[in-house]
């Protein structure tokens, strides 16, 4: 059983993503308006793809934080980014969810030891940083912390791979990761670029889109410098 804490943008599509997989999936929310449309949502998602609707069987909500734990082997955080809500979601959750349930935060750049430090058992407790939306993109980037177990990083890469995703180890807790890194530093030139008028907006999004943004489909930065 996967439980997702958060069914907003990224909440109801990692639900999505487990409930496809086969796992009944428990979603809590402490707004009622996103609690209620998470069915909605996802059978909106599934239509778009051309995907049976099977999986909105596995997919139940809960008002009640302590309901949506219950029995779960994995938990996802999925609220917003902000930092004083996480630490008290995560201290919560590895406070209620059941001993040996690994708990995933899942944020874009937050390091694991910023939500950490009240956590119920820190060894079980990591980052999931799934690219939106999550249904789609294939990358989730597994982020270890000082206190994370080994256990608990090879379960979630394996239950992650298992659900289809390309799940891959972030070996130190980073603010922003591997992919966001990679992705601000070309947004900090491209705008360096305009502000310098070296070019115009519209001529560094064309330079991108139409010579090595082409290539990044198929050969990451790295291999395109070995093959030069």
């Amino acid at each position: 059983k996967v439980a997702v804490v958060g069914a907003g943008l990224m909440g109801h599509g990692i639900a999505q993503v487990f409930a496809c997989a086969g796992h009944p999936v428990s979603v809590y929310d402490p707004a009622p308006g996103a609690l209620a449309t998470v069915h909605e949502r996802v059978a909106a998602n599934l239509q778009r793809l051309g995907l049976s609707d099977e999986a909105l069987a596995c997919i139940s909500v809960h008002e009640h934080l302590a309901d949506a734990l219950e029995g779960a082997a994995f938990v996802f955080e999925a609220a917003p980014e902000d930092v004083a809500l996480k630490v008290r979601l995560v201290e919560e959750i590895t406070a209620q969810a059941p001993v040996g349930t690994i708990v995933a935060s899942n944020t874009s750049s937050m390091p694991v030891a910023v939500y950490t430090p009240r956590a119920v058992g820190a060894d079980r407790v990591l980052g999931t940083h799934f690219w939106n939306p999550p249904y789609l993109i294939p990358l989730v980037e597994v982020v270890q912390g000082e206190r994370t177990s080994a256990v608990t990083v090879e379960r979630t890469m394996d239950v992650l791979r298992a659900a289809g995703k390309l799940p891959v180890r972030v070996l130190k807790d980073a603010p922003g990761f591997v992919a966001n890194r990679l992705q601000h530093a070309l947004w900090r030139e491209a705008m360096s670029i305009v502000e310098q008028g070296i070019a115009d907006a519209e001529t560094v999004d064309l330079c991108v889109k139409n010579s090595f943004g082409l290539r990044l489909a198929v050969m990451g930065p790295l291999e395109t410098a070995d093959l030069g």
